[in-house]
């Protein structure tokens, strides 16, 4: 597919309340409604026993199955000018039912920049403290996982053989690259 001419017109083929399709020139992409971005959250628990990942587990409609995921959530969804980390913080506790005493932003990524505009920041969470089920709210129905680091790829593996779906961000986890910094 060849690139549009950076002046040419971008047109609005269908917009929802959180998903936009657009085309410019012959590139057809969506993008997130409102200039919504997400806030993807690598939370890792440490005790005597060992690190441990915190991944959550949840039903995706497009997939028509179980995701094994990142907790993750939108920012600014409900409030314009929501900083990443607020909604990282409020996601981790919805999602996961932890708290983090530390944070560290790693920065701005995309996960599929050839079909979708949408762009997520990954953070870093450390410290955490148990201060409720998780789960998440409005019928989410999520379940969480506190996986030793060490056994990662064989409980991947495991849920895949399952018929779990493996968001691409958990290769994060798979790779470790990130993992030395935590």
């Amino acid at each position: 597919m060849t690139r549009p001419a950076p002046d040419s017109p971008i047109e609005t083929r269908w917009e929802g309340r959180f998903v936009t399709v657009k085309q410019q020139g012959n590139w057809e992409y969506v993008a997130r409604s409102r200039g919504i971005h997400a806030a993807v959250i690598l939370a890792i628990d440490e005790d005597a026993r060992g690190r441990h990942a915190i991944l959550v587990e949840q039903y995706r409609v497009p997939l028509k199955r179980q995701c094994l995921e990142l907790p993750a959530g939108l920012v600014g969804d409900d409030s314009a000018g929501e900083a990443a980390e607020v909604a990282a913080a409020r996601e981790l506790e919805e999602e996961t039912g932890y708290r983090a005493a530390t944070w560290r932003t790693v920065g701005e990524f995309y996960s599929s920049p050839g079909m979708v505009s949408e762009s997520f920041t990954l953070l870093v969470a450390t410290g955490l403290t148990k201060v409720g089920a998780g789960g998440g709210v409005g019928g989410e129905d999520i379940v969480v996982h506190r996986v030793p680091l060490n056994g990662i790829e064989d409980f991947v593996a495991a849920k895949r053989a399952e018929g779990c779906g493996i968001d691409v961000r958990v290769a994060m986890l798979l790779a470790g690259g990130l993992l030395a910094d935590t």
